[in-house]
């Protein structure tokens, strides 16, 4: 790839520079709209069933043009082309980052097709024995993970209850509190339980100390046949075979943690609901990777919320960002959201391991409406610091939708009227961004993570960082590590 300028070195930041101080400081979403009655038209997109209602932002056709110019000398084009050819664009690590190949359908040229299918017709195969429960018996999956190996099942799976099989339950545990397992435990009998341990390394210390309690609680509940009980989702088959686990389904170096729902850690995904929602999911997210691919940045949605991003934290300086998703089973989607951007994109060092002289990553917070309307919106509301937020209007409930439009509106234009005390006034000229669903399917929620993800890489190749490694990760379970050691 050729060499392009760092965001702060180019002229379009030179120029957003400039236009922030005359213009977009002072842009007032009131008047704007009084002024354009086709604003909503102007500042919104349509991605493959997913409609953006961009127009409650805090900016105007030249901020639009000036980011969309950002990009281009950024480089974004290039990079993102180079993701999905599957160059090592984790420079630190030498590795791809090619979670958009596990979700290529069967023909598409996309790298590494045979191996990626091959995995997932076996993974699939697999989970429909799971899900005849006449002939497994099982009742219980429990899924023993943490980090990329937890959220992202842990968040699939309620928010896709809706077609997911209504005599399993599923489980998820990651803290290595025992205060985590426990409880699970208690509620299970060994003969009809099913454990998932997902590790790439059959390392990791948190995942490993419970697989060892749940395999401790396994023998003394009288329990038969480990190979049967306790499923491997891992490359390490030796490890995997030591613990006594026989059926293993692995990935790639090229599958960065947080990326990895869509590979076999997505096993108590497709144990839910199926293989065809599986394959469902993996297609909504396919279709959002083509859009990303081959829309222009003027009508890119994971481009446009990117650059948004930027707009905010490096020209406004705001510090954080809400998710409030109107979909009850995504509750768990904020903390999805939160190790995707802030391990993403939480860094200080560029690409060519200079200090970078602008802020990164906002800081993501949410909940469920309406539940967030009744703890942090608030602060959004009248609190003296600002902070967009995302409105992720994803069901077919009118009251639901209903919330989340007011929530848009109350923050834009607040209310100024002399008659009310103070404390009842709200400053408005907050901004949010819509996004709304007409329904809420397998393929819809893969568009809506596939969204967010090439959001936040257009995020790291504007602020030129790396968003697939973690090393502040790595070290903190090092010295985790070394603190077990001192203690033994």
């Amino acid at each position: 790839m050729s060499v392009r300028p760092r965001c702060d070195r180019t002229l379009a930041w030179r120029a957003l520079q400039g236009h922030y101080q005359a213009h977009g400081r002072t842009l007032d979403l009131r008047e704007a709209f009084a002024r354009d009655a086709g604003r909503v038209d102007a500042f919104s997109c349509q991605a493959p069933e997913v409609f953006a209602d961009l127009s409650k932002n805090l900016w105007d056709l030249a901020t639009h043009k000036l980011l969309i110019e950002l990009a281009g000398e950024c480089g974004l084009a290039e990079r993102r082309d180079a993701m999905f050819a599957g160059e090592a664009i984790n420079t630190t690590e030498g590795r791809a980052a090619l979670h958009t190949a596990l979700r290529a359908p069967r023909g598409s040229g996309a790298p590494f097709a045979n191996e990626v299918h091959a995995v997932l017709d076996a993974m699939l195969a697999y989970a429909e024995q799971v899900r005849d429960t006449a002939a497994s018996g099982i009742r219980d999956v429990v899924n023993i993970g943490i980090g990329g190996s937890d959220l992202g099942p842990q968040m699939v799976v309620p928010a896709l209850h809706g077609v997911a099989h209504p005599q399993i339950r599923f489980h998820f545990v990651s803290n290595v509190d025992g205060h985590d397992i426990t409880p699970v435990l208690q509620r299970l009998q060994p003969a009809s339980t099913l454990f998932v341990i997902a590790s790439k390394t059959f390392t990791t210390q948190e995942t490993m100390a419970n697989a060892a309690v749940a395999r401790q609680w396994f023998v003394d509940q009288g329990g038969r046949d480990i190979a049967r009980h306790f499923v491997g989702t891992t490359t390490n088959l030796a490890a995997a075979a030591e613990f006594g686990i026989t059926t293993t389904f692995g990935f790639w170096d090229w599958v960065g943690g947080r990326y990895s729902m869509w590979s076999a850690i997505g096993l108590p995904i497709a144990i839910a609901v199926g293989a065809g929602h599986f394959r469902a999911l993996l297609a909504g997210a396919h279709a959002m990777d083509r859009h990303f691919a081959t829309e222009p940045f003027e009508r890119n949605l994971p481009v446009l919320l990117g650059l948004l991003d930027v707009w905010y934290r490096n020209f406004h300086g705001f510090t954080s960002r809400s998710v409030a998703p109107y979909h009850q089973g995504l509750k768990r989607l904020p903390a999805y959201l939160q190790q995707l951007e802030m391990e993403s994109n939480g860094k200080g060092i560029d690409r060519e391991g200079r200090p970078v002289g602008y802020a990164t990553a906002p800081v993501i917070f949410g909940a469920e409406g309406t539940n967030a309307q009744h703890a942090f919106m608030q602060l959004l509301h009248q609190g003296p610091q600002a902070a967009a937020a995302d409105f992720i209007d994803a069901s077919v409930n009118e009251r639901l939708s209903a919330n989340a439009l007011a929530q848009a509106d109350a923050l834009a234009y607040g209310t100024a009227d002399a008659t009310l005390p103070s404390y009842r006034r709200h400053p408005g000229n907050r901004p949010s961004s819509i996004l709304k669903f007409k329904a809420f399917r397998p393929r819809d929620l893969g568009r809506l993570i596939a969204l967010y993800e090439h959001k936040v890489f257009t995020q790291g190749v504007l602020w030129n960082i790396n968003s697939f490694d973690q090393w502040g990760v790595e070290l903190g379970k090092q010295m985790a590590q070394n603190h077990l050691s001192r203690s033994t």
